[in-house]
């Protein structure tokens, strides 16, 4: 990844946490890594999604059907810093339950030998 990349990468990221609050229909959501292709065309953006309800899944759903004008948005504040705007995939990023899921199983294990 170049400087660029890499620079271009974190202004998508500072960008799209606010930008992506409007569209969190009660989840709290955290862009977690923003990956650009070589010659940004593209942005894979992994997101992180908290909901009370356990229902992250239809707070991701809702966020790929509005990705076009996340985009145009996005397109608003990014316009003088890149020429074309990145073609934006969104991605669930499900580290954070797989972790959880880990240290619970870790726990049962250590009170099993107890």
């Amino acid at each position: 990844m170049s400087i660029r990349t890499e620079r271009i990468a974190a202004q998508l990221k500072r960008d799209l946490g606010p930008l992506l609050q409007k569209y969190q229909r009660g989840s709290m959501i955290t862009v977690t890594t923003v990956r650009v292709s070589d010659d940004l065309m593209v942005a894979k953006i992994y997101l992180s999604i908290y909901s009370p309800s356990g229902d992250s899944e239809a707070a991701f759903s809702y966020i790929l059907d509005n990705a076009v004008e996340i985009r145009t948005e996005l397109a608003a504040l990014i316009r003088h810093q890149v020429r074309r705007i990145p073609e934006l995939h969104f991605y669930l990023d499900d580290t954070a339950e797989y972790v959880n899921r880990i240290e619970h199983l870790f726990k049962k294990i250590q009170n099993d030998r107890q």
